[in-house]
């Protein structure tokens, strides 16, 4: 259905005057034809503010380079001491030393190839994202065969794999080839994930409840987090080393706070399960609920995070969802007792 030629206000006065193919301008009123309506008008996207100069790297930086140089001249020390003293334990440090270097170099390049590779996901979903804002079907196309590329190694995505490419050349919309993708692929390891995030709340729900110490509550949350992390990022992106696990940490922080999920406490509990039946848990099982329902908030920014696409057709998955029956187990275990 076409919509009617509309009136708008303009900020300068004149007279009548053709100002377009169609667009008539009488006075301070601008008459739109009805293929023009002011509600196809997509504003552009705001470019993505780049980082300057930070301190806090050129402290890192330069802290690294001098522990490097340490060490260095430490380890040429050592073995030339032990050349000194006895040539065959300066040679048996010599290969130490070779050992571990080589190690720092193999760690290294897998902390890279991390790193990398979270960098690849992150670009891939700021693309999807521009392409779903009115992006060409050669950027859909191609974003959904990165996406392929991405899980090429995963037999468990071989089906939906080929249904992608199977249906790719059917499509001539950027929204419609990221919808099939979501679909085929992301649907099944969005499961996965839930049922991770899942499974791990109601762990730290049971453990904190049953925990005698608030110091042994804290390290198991903070271990059962760190797997979660871990568990997820493996699912989408492959499982980070610890350099990445540190920076999937902060990453998952900055969204918490920019989406105000760390709240959390009586308002969650009474939101999902009603002030009564939050009202009949005790402390202690209201302090496991309370870590399950925070655990399981981290566990779907995590997933938000490594997600290499934006949910397009799916739904984001809620608290409710992962984490809704943790208080309603809880309140029978304590009413049973």
């Amino acid at each position: 259905m076409t919509k009617a030629p509309r009136a708008v206000r303009l900020d300068q006065s004149g007279q009548e005057e053709i100002v377009g193919e169609g667009t008539i301008r009488r006075g301070d009123v601008a008459i739109l034809p009805e293929s023009e309506p002011i509600d196809a008008i997509v504003p552009a996207a705001a470019p993505a503010a780049r980082r300057g100069f930070s301190w806090g790297s050129l402290f890192v930086a330069g802290l690294s380079g001098f522990l490097a140089l340490a060490a260095g001249v430490w380890v040429e020390n050592t073995i030339s001491a032990l050349m000194s003293q006895n040539p065959m334990l300066g040679y048996a440090a010599l290969v130490c030393a070779a050992v571990a270097a080589l190690a720092l170099l193999v760690m290294l390049a897998r902390v890279l190839r991390d790193i990398l590779r979270e960098r690849k996901v992150e670009a891939l979903r700021e693309r999807a994202t521009l392409a779903l804002a009115g992006g060409t079907p050669d950027e859909g196309r191609a974003i959904a065969e990165e996406l392929v590329g991405l899980y090429k190694s995963r037999t468990q995505t071989a089906q939906g794999r080929a249904a992608l490419q199977e249906a790719l050349p059917q499509l001539f919309a950027a929204r419609d080839m990221l919808t099939v993708a979501e679909r085929s692929l992301l649907v099944p390891l969005d499961e996965m994930a839930q049922a991770q995030i899942a499974q791990a709340a109601r762990r730290v729900s049971l453990v904190t409840a049953v925990s005698p110490r608030a110091l042994v509550d804290v390290v198991f949350v903070l271990v059962a987090c760190a797997r979660l992390l871990r568990s997820i990022a493996g699912i989408y992106a492959g499982r980070p080393g610890t350099l990445g696990l540190l920076r999937l940490a902060r990453q998952v922080m900055n969204h918490l706070v920019l989406t105000g999920g760390i709240a959390a406490g009586d308002a969650v509990i009474q939101q999902l399960v009603g002030q009564g039946l939050a009202a009949r848990l005790s402390a202690k099982l209201g302090e496991g609920v309370i870590n399950g329902m925070l655990t399981a908030r981290i566990g779907l920014a995590a997933l938000e995070v490594c997600r290499p696409l934006p949910f397009v057709e799916a739904k984001p998955p809620t608290l409710a969802e992962v984490a809704g029956d943790l208080a309603s187990w809880r309140a029978d275990k304590a009413s049973g007792s």
